[in-house]
């Protein structure tokens, strides 16, 4: 059963840039704690990045506390090696979450976006303007990271919400906005 208040933070993994957005959800609706990204591409060492990823996600668990990790799988590129180091940093801030005792859940970008958005292959950019409606945020980072990992926290969020014994089931598409009305905003 998954409880109506949580806070939950979501990962988007990068060996340059690492995006983090943490929701808290309370009488099942979410709001915007937190997003931010860190900015790893001033340590030339990769292990100091892997180590500064660790800290990082390790500190926000620290501060804030949240119940449940979600974390961007890594997509597969033409490039090996750059697949090779996204893995380690998923890697890496998965470590971190389990060191705290966070339950974990990983999902695909695909599966991210569409759950955003309605379509899979939503641009950062159509996923950060769903983000602003639904969370009523007014400021975007310059770099959508953030915005990715804060869409990794809310996926979820709208993955679990109805695992409750209160949860509805939709006879329609009407049926689901009529009790949505900000997804279709």
């Amino acid at each position: 059963m998954t409880p109506k208040n949580r806070t939950i933070l979501g990962i988007d993994p990068g060996t340059t840039v690492m995006g983090y957005g943490i929701i808290e959800v309370v009488n099942n609706e979410p709001k915007c704690v937190i997003l931010g990204i860190l900015e790893l591409k001033k340590f030339d060492d990769h292990f100091t990045r892997l180590k500064q990823i660790y800290d990082r996600v390790a500190g926000l668990i620290t501060q804030y506390k949240p119940d449940e990790m979600a974390i961007e799988a890594p997509f597969f590129g033409k490039n090996v090696q750059s697949m090779l180091k996204l893995g380690r940093a998923q890697g890496t801030a998965i470590a971190a979450g389990l060191a705290a005792n966070l339950p974990i859940t990983e999902y695909a970008p695909l599966k991210i976006k569409m759950s955003i958005t309605g379509s899979g292959s939503a641009s950062k950019e159509q996923v950060a303007f769903m983000l602003t409606k639904y969370l009523n945020l007014t400021d975007l980072p310059q770099k959508l990271d953030a915005t990715d990992g804060l869409a990794a926290a809310l996926c979820h969020y709208f993955q679990t919400r109805h695992t409750t014994p209160e949860s509805k089931t939709f006879k329609s598409w009407k049926d689901f906005i009529n009790q949505n009305p900000k997804r279709a905003k």
